[in-house]
């Protein structure tokens, strides 16, 4: 039996990600009280493998997520069955969810309870602090549309075929902020700048002119050698916790040159060593 327990922001994207695993063939149950899951798993292993061989059930703040000091303890009961479990959270920025709740005028779950829209959304932070921090897999939703965050959540959560755990390499721009859901930073914002270069300018990371440029100047070498060496000596380690997925993101000023070009080379070689590599560039339109 896959177990997948949705959790996250209200405004985040939980109902695209039910939605994406329906679609996968995944029972879907949604808004589960946390205090139900034990005796629910408990009874869907015990009816048997149909038709509950892949469940998605989604715990948020209408929950009963005043459980969520109890997580730790409700967790250890689920995995005493013999079932493969992941846990999918997903976070955006504030001002992106005060943005959202505005256009769609929806009232936030929490905010029936008095509190102002920022207050409600710092205090579901606060409830979820436990689920958060059990989570296999982060997604920021804060720079997805509908339709990408659907597409990630088939990349990182469906498309793994095997044990090896799962990384994507992202390329951003600090201007933009740095991403929530990343394990390692990288920040090469030190390498010489092809922004700066009129012809240069309009191209990205991915082009070839962009390419020869950063080719021609030997710290951007080493900062690849230097970051691979890292990554190639400290990844398996991780991998030996038992860790899922792994995020490394790369970071320049814009998001459009220096860490685009770096994301594609880590992201190659590493593909030629390991399966489940993924790439994203968070900031290039």
């Amino acid at each position: 039996m896959k177990l997948i327990i949705v959790s996250g922001l209200s405004g985040s994207g939980k109902t695209v990600a039910l939605r994406t695993l329906e679609d996968a063939g995944y029972y879907c149950i949604d808004n589960l009280p946390l205090g139900m899951l034990p005796e629910l798993v408990d009874n869907m292993v015990d009816i048997g493998p149909q038709p509950y061989d892949q469940v998605a059930i989604a715990i948020d703040a209408r929950s009963g997520v005043d459980k969520s000091d109890r997580f730790d303890e409700i967790m250890r009961h689920v995995s005493k069955h013999p079932l493969e479990l992941k846990i999918l959270f997903l976070t955006c920025d504030t001002s992106r969810l005060l943005k959202r709740f505005s256009e769609t005028r929806r009232k936030h779950p929490l905010s029936r309870q008095g509190l102002p829209l920022a207050d409600a959304i710092q205090q579901e932070k606060k409830l979820l602090e436990g689920i958060y921090a059990n989570a296999h897999l982060s997604i920021d939703s804060s720079n997805l549309n509908v339709h990408e965050l659907r597409q990630m959540i088939i990349d990182r959560l469906l498309s793994q075929t095997n044990s090896e755990m799962g990384i994507l390499i992202q390329s951003f721009g600090f201007k933009n902020g740095v991403p929530a859901d990343t394990d390692f930073v990288f920040d090469v914002r030190c390498l010489p700048n092809p922004h700066w270069e009129r012809d240069l300018k309009p191209l990205s990371g991915r082009d070839r002119a962009v390419v020869k440029y950063l080719e021609n100047y030997p710290e951007v070498e080493e900062m690849f050698e230097s970051i691979m060496r890292f990554l190639v000596d400290w990844t398996p380690r991780f991998e030996k916790e038992n860790r899922s997925y792994m995020t490394i993101s790369i970071g320049c000023t814009g998001g459009k040159h220096r860490s685009v070009y770096l994301a594609e080379r880590i992201a190659a070689a590493f593909g030629r060593q390991r399966n489940n590599i993924s790439i994203r560039h968070r900031d290039l339109q």
